[in-house]
């Protein structure tokens, strides 16, 4: 499958089978995310592996809907704000970078078999709690990762607006 056909085919995945990651495939995802490009190469991003029940439950806690609670793994993005580029004008890169990696997980896990969701909308307060993060490294997403319980949900129609419609030749 080429890249065009992988992005074609994925798509957010919010059923689950209970069956576990196996490690090789989660390691596998982060070294793609680990070898994202990033601003002057300074890689300001942290990825926390979040396994366990109790730990799950504290994500949870940041994103409440009950279709997440079945996912066995959780990959949170995190950017390093003390160890990014800043653009001349103060624009510090750290956001952008993380979710460079963090696009390198989404297609990662698709071509693993596996199923995620890209998520925003957490609790960020409580997600870095959860963590014990410190002040300057802020999450950036959540991605519950499994198997796809195809016989709960499937692809839906991708809605995408026309290249002509997003595209401006100058």
């Amino acid at each position: 499958m080429n890249l065009k056909e992988l992005i074609e085919n994925r798509y957010s995945v919010r059923t689950y089978l209970s069956k576990a990651v196996e490690d090789d495939k989660l390691n596998y995802i982060l070294e793609c995310a680990r070898l994202a490009p990033s601003a002057c190469n300074f890689q300001p991003w942290q990825f926390y592996v979040v396994a366990g029940a109790d730990k799950k439950q504290e994500i949870i806690r940041s994103y409440e809907r009950e279709w997440v609670k079945n996912a066995p793994v959780f990959v949170v993005v995190c950017a390093d704000k003390s160890q990014s580029w800043e653009r001349a004008d103060g624009k510090n890169s750290s956001d952008i970078d993380a979710s460079i990696a963090a696009q390198h997980i989404c297609l990662a896990v698709a071509e693993q078999g596996l199923g995620t969701c890209w998520i925003c909308n957490f609790k960020a307060e409580i997600l870095s709690e959860a963590l014990d993060l410190p002040k300057h490294i802020e999450p950036i997403a959540i991605f519950p990762i499994g198997y796809i319980d195809t016989e709960k949900g499937n692809a839906p129609e991708k809605k995408r607006k026309t290249l002509a419609k997003v595209t401006k030749w100058i």
